[in-house]
């Protein structure tokens, strides 16, 4: 007679997530010896830096189109000072 077992058997992504899990407690924890655990990262430390930076190239891109408006007023003002 064959006895059932109480667990089933390990498969394919079973053994994947396990590893995976340890690897990102492994990273974890050599993140907190390297910074100290008042520094480690957070998703809301990425997700403010992420916000930061968007902000950022949207003035840098406001800064640009600034600038070609500036040029294009100043390109139209002299040619239409050449064709008096």
């Amino acid at each position: 007679m064959a006895t059932a077992s109480s667990t089933p058997p390990m498969g394919f992504a079973s053994l994947s997530r396990t590893i995976v899990s340890i690897a990102a407690d492994v990273a974890t924890g050599v993140q907190r010896a390297v910074v100290g655990p008042a520094n480690v990262r957070t998703a809301r430390d990425n997700a403010w830096d992420a916000i930061q930076a968007d902000m950022a190239r949207a003035e840098a891109r406001a800064d640009v189109g600034r600038a070609l408006a500036a040029m294009a007023a100043t390109r139209r003002v002299k040619t239409f000072a050449r064709a008096s």
